[in-house]
């Protein structure tokens, strides 16, 4: 296993893991991992058996939004929808 990165290594990275996302939004590890699986916070994996690598600041950023829309009572698949018709 490796080493932990500082959190100060994090917030110059340009891509973190989703611990490490985990560490800088404050959210839970079962939520970023299910937002991911719904298709609504983007990662990039070379392989299927390589870590999930997020865009920082496109992440924090995303995370972000879905709050807001989580705030106005939006539902998942409400989010999803206008991520998506967002993104057209």
């Amino acid at each position: 296993m490796s080493r932990r990165r500082s959190l100060e290594v994090i917030e110059q990275a340009e891509f973190v893991t989703i611990s490490e996302l985990v560490r800088l939004s404050g959210n839970r590890y079962s939520t970023l991992k299910y937002y991911s699986e719904e298709g609504i916070l983007p990662f990039e994996q070379e392989e299927s058996r390589l870590t999930r690598r997020y865009h920082r600041e496109s992440a924090l950023q995303r995370l972000k939004e879905i709050q807001e829309y989580k705030e106005e009572g939006l539902s998942i698949q409400e989010i999803k929808t206008r991520l998506l018709d967002k993104q057209e």
